[in-house]
């Protein structure tokens, strides 16, 4: 079976994440994905973060309304201890999946910079790194690291053109703290479900774990 994986800090998820994740299960035939919500994300600082549970409670909301492939919600970082690591989660999924195979889902920004990250041999061992354009002259970047990932570390690498949906985590964020309109960014259910537990207002503007 393909199983995608689709990590991030999730804070909140919104249609950018579904864009490309639909995108990718179309593309890839995948069966399945994980969607993945980080405990403490290594690769940037987190500001105004919903709890984990928050986080999960919203990635499920969003992943019923996918009906090309079964999108399950995974605890399996926030979990473990310390900073999530995607070489520990492939490393545990390979545990839980030994049949399987998987396909590593990221932007643009992450698959640049994926050989940086902790252990990149390992997470090029167990799984094949997919990635997509986030801005203008990003797919040429992203042709450039695929062949250096290929060549420098053995990497299977796929990069996908797929078009960028104009949403971001903070904007949905600052949106909110403002009392906006978050219907252009995220599903319907998901922006309920922010305005019912008051996440990101303006009282709630520090950082939360």
């Amino acid at each position: 079976m393909k199983i995608g994986i689709y990590g991030g800090t999730f804070n909140p998820i919104h249609l950018g994440h579904l864009h490309i994740l639909q995108e990718f299960i179309r593309r890839l035939k995948l069966s399945k994905v994980l969607l993945i919500p980080t405990h403490v994300p290594p690769h940037k600082q987190s500001h105004n973060l919903a709890s984990g549970e928050e986080r999960v409670t919203m990635c499920k909301i969003a992943a019923a309304e996918i009906t090309e492939a079964t999108v399950e919600v995974s605890t399996i970082e926030l979990e473990r201890e310390g900073k999530s690591y995607t070489a520990e989660t492939l490393q545990e999924l390979t545990r839980q999946y030994p049949h399987d195979e998987f396909y590593l889902l990221m932007g643009e920004d992450m698959f640049l910079t994926i050989h940086q990250w902790y252990q990149p041999e390992t997470i090029f061992s167990l799984a094949t790194v997919c990635g997509s354009p986030r801005s203008e002259d990003g797919l040429q970047k992203l042709y450039r690291q695929r062949d250096f990932l290929e060549k420098e570390y053995g990497a299977r690498c796929i990069v996908e053109d797929i078009s960028y949906f104009p949403a971001s985590s903070t904007e949905v964020r600052e949106l909110a703290r403002r009392g906006e309109s978050l219907s252009h960014l995220v599903p319907g259910a998901v922006e309920n479900y922010i305005k019912a537990h008051g996440l990101y207002g303006e009282s709630d503007r520090g950082y939360r774990s």
